[in-house]
């Protein structure tokens, strides 16, 4: 098997820790690999490919774009976002979305996982989705105000009931924006980048 040859033509070492697969590139950098396959498609992230089609990733090209993502260390990429939604399929959807604008994304399958997860680290944003079994959205919400502050979290929130009213109720318990879901992912990305630039 033929090692993978860098841009410039020089051979790649195949046996030498400098050179990471996606799965060990995904783990140092502290993100999906999806995300990490996405950042490389778009060419946030240099990859370099065996003969195979498998993706090879430079340390010190990891090293680069953890330096260039900002303060904050290793695997801290950009503002973070906590999205609350039992549905881990969504989840996965909005993670790979916004790590790919640069987002640092934390999820909670469960509202009691999201206030968790407050009293940790507060983020710079929360996706909250309102159907959710035994606490629901609303109730998160209303809870994350009593214990941080009215607006102190912006919060956008997330339902399959697309109503005008739940959109009116959502603005007047404090959320800053309403998504019905199937949500589009890229107005949500939009509504993200207004509340928490990247």
């Amino acid at each position: 098997m033929t090692p993978p040859r860098d841009p410039i033509g020089r051979r790649a070492p195949t046996n030498e820790p400098d050179w990471l697969t996606l799965g060990q590139a995904a783990k140092y950098l502290g993100v999906a690999q999806s995300t990490i396959r996405k950042w490389s498609d778009v060419g946030r992230v240099p990859a370099f490919y065996t003969p195979g089609g498998h993706r090879r990733y430079r340390r010190g090209d990891l090293d680069a774009f953890l330096e260039r993502s900002g303060p904050g260390g290793r695997g801290r990429t950009g503002p973070v976002v906590l999205v609350v939604d039992d549905d881990a399929g969504a989840r996965a959807l909005v993670r790979a979305n916004l790590e790919a604008e640069g987002y640092e994304v934390r999820e909670a399958a469960s509202a009691g996982e999201g206030l968790a997860a407050l009293e940790e680290e507060a983020p710079d944003l929360v996706l909250l989705d309102v159907m959710m079994p035994e606490v629901d959205g609303w109730e998160m919400l209303r809870q994350v105000q009593e214990r941080f502050g009215v607006g102190a979290i912006p919060v956008i929130v997330f339902s399959g009931k697309i109503e005008e009213r739940a959109v009116k109720d959502a603005a007047a318990r404090g959320a800053r924006g309403f998504l019905g879901k199937p949500f589009d992912v890229q107005q949500l990305v939009d509504q993200a980048k207004q509340i928490a630039p990247v």
